[in-house]
C-alpha cells in the first residue's frame, strides 16, 4: 500500500501544510492527466487513471483532519472505529447526550435562526479544541488518546453537519 504522505512528499504527521498539500497534489495529478495519455494504449490509460484516482483518495484523506487522523492511526495498526470498542470517556457521553437533545429542541420548538448559529459556534469550538487534542496526542505518540479524541472529533463533525443541514433547510 502506498503511503498518502510519502505520495506528497510530506512527513508522517498529523500536523501538515495544507498549501504544500494542495502544491504536490497539483504536481502529481498534471502528470497523469488524461490529455497527455490521449494516443497512448489502454494499459498506459487505465494506469493514469488507477494513479489519478489514487492521488484523489490520497489528498482528500490528508486535507481532511478527521481522516487524516483516522489514517495515522491505521499506519499504526489502530482501527479508530473498531467496532467491539465501545468504551468512550462517560463526561464526553454525557455531553454527547446534552448537544443532541439541544439540538433536537432546536429543531422541534423551530427555535430563532440565533439559537442555531450559536449552537453551531458552540460546536465549531468544541471542534477545534478537539484538532488541538489530537495534535498533542500525536506528537507525544500516545495513539490511545489519539484514537479516543478521533472517535469523539467524529460526533462533532457529524453533530456539526447535522446543525448545519438545519440551518440551510431554514434559510
Amino acid at each position: 500500500m502506498q503511503n498518502y504522505f510519502q505520495l506528497f512528499s510530506l512527513e508522517e504527521n498529523f500536523i501538515i501544510d495544507l498549501k504544500a498539500l494542495e502544491d504536490s497534489y497539483q504536481t502529481q495529478v498534471a502528470k497523469f492527466h488524461p490529455d497527455k495519455f490521449v494516443k497512448k494504449d489502454d494499459k498506459q490509460k487505465q494506469l493514469s487513471l488507477q494513479n489519478t484516482s489514487l492521488l484523489n483518495t490520497a489528498f482528500n484523506i490528508l486535507k481532511s483532519p478527521l481522516s487524516r487522523a483516522v489514517y495515522l492511526l491505521e499506519l499504526q495498526g489502530i482501527n479508530a472505529f473498531e467496532e467491539k470498542d465501545t468504551s468512550l470517556d462517560l463526561d464526553f457521553l454525557a455531553n454527547q447526550i446534552e448537544l443532541r437533545e439541544e439540538l433536537e429542541d432546536i429543531e422541534s420548538n423551530n427555535s430563532d435562526l440565533t439559537s442555531l448559529d450559536k449552537f453551531i459556534d458552540n460546536i465549531d469550538n468544541k471542534i477545534k479544541e478537539n484538532i488541538t487534542k489530537i495534535e498533542k496526542f500525536f506528537l507525544i505518540k500516545d495513539f490511545l488518546q489519539a484514537k479516543n479524541s478521533v472517535r469523539e472529533l467524529k460526533f462533532y463533525f457529524q453533530l456539526s453537519e447535522q446543525a448545519n443541514d438545519l440551518m440551510n433547510e431554514r434559510l
